[in-house]
């Protein structure tokens, strides 16, 4: 098998509709729009949910609820397992998370999980910890401090 010798399986490629090339292509003369109408016409098209003048349906329903999904604070979650690439007595916060990739992407704070084991002493700050993760830090030797 050879790069110049590799094809598509066969389906996969189809003819692109070639519109207004006369009528023995089968998209001549309308060009597939049918005949007139607002559809037919060149930047004719409705908007989604519109309904002829009629009061849609999304107005028609009644709204209920609360979102606030804008105003989410979103915390990167931080397993105590995944410290133990720190060195002993080290300071783990926000940026030397992010140095050792332990933190990727946009986010409001950290907070850190009690899922794994820690042996080391460190100094963890951060904007959230769970009880657990807080027991364990400080049996190792450690601290906790909240932003």
């Amino acid at each position: 098998m050879n790069l110049h010798t590799l094809k598509p399986r066969p389906g996969a490629k189809h003819r692109v509709k070639r519109l207004g090339c006369g009528e023995s292509s089968g998209h001549g003369k309308t060009s597939g729009k049918g005949h007139k109408g607002q559809k037919a016409r060149s930047g004719g098209s409705i908007r989604l949910g519109f309904e002829g003048g009629q009061m849609p349906l999304i107005r028609r329903l009644p709204k209920r609820g609360f979102n606030n999904a804008a105003f989410k604070t979103r915390y990167a979650l931080v397993n105590l397992g995944s410290l133990a690439q720190f060195d002993e007595g080290a300071t783990v916060d926000e940026k030397s998370l992010r140095e050792k990739n332990l933190v990727r992407g946009r986010f409001d704070g950290v907070k850190i999980l009690g899922n794994g084991e820690i042996a080391k002493r460190l100094a963890i700050t951060a904007d959230k910890v769970s009880a657990s993760a807080r027991e364990k830090i400080e049996k190792a030797g450690g601290s906790v401090i909240l932003k």
